[in-house]
């Protein structure tokens, strides 16, 4: 049965080349009689012209018995078909579009007249044609040069037209090098094989001239169309990423693809979601400010808010707003996600643990050290693009956002404390090492709060960094001054206190003043506690009261907010 399906393979390849040989000088006499009309009409020879029409005419109907012969149809070439029942094809000239005029063509066929034929119609058309005998010819010309389109012929010897198709789609697509295959067959299997093997289109000879000339301007049209198409996507994403990184300085990166991507996103519109909100500030850095020279100023704050803003977007947050040395931050407030709060509490962490980082920048610019507080709230808020047609921000408004600002006010330099909904959410991830209970102002009723000691497995990266190098007697009791904060006001009453023990990070202090516990100070040492208002105030120190003392005087532990060099000196005595 092999043998039998081989021969008759063999059989029907013979017949197939036999009628391409058949054919070929046929489609030559009406193609070079269609030229010869041209040049008849252009000297104004038209006498001549109906001889001609007769040639023509026989040629055609020669190429018709041939097919009958051979019992070949094309049903995919209607125009060629009309062309042969009628002895006639069209000699309309069509256009070439300025898309493609001038367009670079390579035509390949291994008959020499074909070539001669059908480029010098193309020329004649406004095309720049090369021309090449066999496949492995062209693939080197298309390795070496440009093309817009090319014409391949289907029969060719050694190196056939699909198989020289194959090879140049392994480099070009379709849109990139067009490619139309020309045949003398008018079998529907080859130009399926072609169309299959990754041709553009095809055309059948004898060429119809208005039939070639449309596809291939149809073509080349397809190829400019696509490569201007390719050029406004370069140039949307070129501006989609100047867009992304310069609003990304001030809006997250979440809301920037938000509004690219969805006209939605610019409309003034709010929706109600529940939300995690994380606070961060500088402790003591509003007074620092006032001892600081405004390079330095900035330097510090750029190194503090850059390297936050990227451990934020790490972690899937939204940056909603600096504001001077504090940082506001969303989880969910663009896309809802199941672990929000868990990504929301896992950054506040990191944060803390890049601190060390921000103040080896600082260090080695002979700048001070900052320490951060971090409060974190979940509840539901109202999210969305707030504002007015002119200016609008996206945000959040709700009390989670206020309970956020009022824990973060709560904290002490490296700690991280979570509300109680954060913490219900996240009970089986958290270490909670203490428990504190706040009225904060706008709340109905007392808030718990819990400081976060670590998350999760506990791995260093989800540790919250303690450093308490624990406090060191002084030598000398070292006297100080001192006035409570009152919100952000310092009190006009003056205090006066001893310093008994000393750290980096804490004092602890000997006064009768009844204190409350994280009640915020301000000191300041003088030897000289008879005259106030001569005292030096521009060196203060800023701490809050810790830890509350039992006995007179009262023995309270101080938590530096901002530590003067008055006190650093004092670290020696011990």
């Amino acid at each position: 049965m092999s043998g039998a399906g081989g021969s008759g393979k063999t059989a029907r390849s013979t017949l197939r080349k036999l009628q391409h040989d058949l054919r070929t000088p046929i489609s030559q006499i009406i193609g070079y009689s269609e030229m010869v009309k041209e040049d008849l009409e252009e000297r104004d020879l038209h006498d001549l012209i109906p001889d001609l029409e007769h040639v023509r005419s026989a040629a055609h109907t020669l190429l018709a018995l041939v097919d009958g012969v051979f019992r070949a149809t094309d049903q995919n070439s209607t125009e060629r078909a009309a062309a042969t029942a009628t002895g006639n094809s069209s000699d309309a000239r069509v256009p070439v579009s300025r898309a493609v005029e001038g367009a670079r063509l390579l035509l390949v066929d291994d008959e020499p007249s074909n070539r001669e034929l059908l480029g010098r119609q193309l020329e004649r058309a406004g095309y720049v044609v090369t021309d090449a005998a066999s496949g492995a010819a062209a693939l080197a010309m298309i390795e070496n040069e440009r093309f817009d389109l090319v014409l391949l012929d289907v029969m060719m010897p050694e190196m056939t037209g699909l198989e020289t198709l194959a090879a140049i789609r392994l480099v070009h697509s379709m849109s990139e090098l067009p490619v139309v295959m020309a045949t003398a067959l008018a079998g529907a299997d080859d130009v399926v094989a072609a169309l299959a093997a990754g041709a553009n289109d095809h055309v059948t000879k004898p060429f119809d001239m208005a039939v070639v000339s449309a596809r291939v301007r149809t073509q080349l049209d397809l190829r400019a169309a696509a490569a201007e198409v390719e050029h406004l996507a370069e140039q949307l994403e070129i501006r989609n990423a100047f867009l992304r990184q310069t609003f990304g300085r001030y809006i997250s990166d979440d809301v920037v693809a938000s509004l690219l991507q969805n006209d939605e996103g610019l409309e003034i519109r709010g929706e109600r979601r529940t939300v995690s909100i994380l606070m961060a500030d500088l402790r003591g850095f509003t007074s620092l400010t006032e001892s600081l020279g405004p390079e330095d100023i900035v330097s510090i704050l750029n190194s503090y808010l850059s390297t936050m803003a990227e451990i934020i977007q790490d972690h899937q947050g939204s940056v909603d707003e600096f504001l001077g040395d504090a940082i506001l931050a969303h989880f969910g407030a663009i896309t809802t996600r199941d672990d929000d709060a868990e990504r929301c509490v896992a950054c506040a962490i990191a944060m803390q643990q890049a601190i060390a980082k921000v103040n080896r920048i600082s260090a080695g610019r002979g700048l001070p050290s900052v320490e951060m507080g971090i409060g974190i709230a979940t509840g539901e808020v109202v999210v969305g693009n707030l504002g007015s047609e002119v200016r609008s921000k996206h945000t959040a408004i709700g009390s989670a956002v206020n309970l956020a600002a009022r824990i973060e006010g709560q904290s002490l330099g490296g700690e991280v404390l979570v509300s109680q909904a954060t913490h219900d959410a996240l009970t089986h991830l958290l270490e909670i090492v203490e428990v504190r209970e706040i009225w904060p102002k706008g709340f109905d009723r007392p808030q718990q709060i819990h400081r976060v000691a670590s998350m999760g497995d506990g791995t260093p990266e989800r540790v919250v960094p303690v450093h308490d190098p624990g406090l060191v007697d002084l030598a000398e009791p070292l006297p100080v001054m001192f006035s409570v904060l009152e919100g952000k006001t310092v009190a006009a009453e003056v205090h006066h206190g001893q310093i008994v023990a000393l750290s980096s990070t804490n004092a602890r202090l000997l006064t009768d003043v009844e204190l409350e516990r994280l009640v915020e100070l301000r000191l300041w040492s003088t030897e000289d506690e008879t005259v106030d208002d001569g005292v030096d105030r521009s060196d203060a120190s800023f701490a809050k009261v810790v830890d509350l003392g039992v006995a007179a005087p009262k023995g309270v532990t101080l938590r530096f907010t901002l530590r003067s060099e008055q006190f650093a000196g004092g670290l020696g005595q011990g």
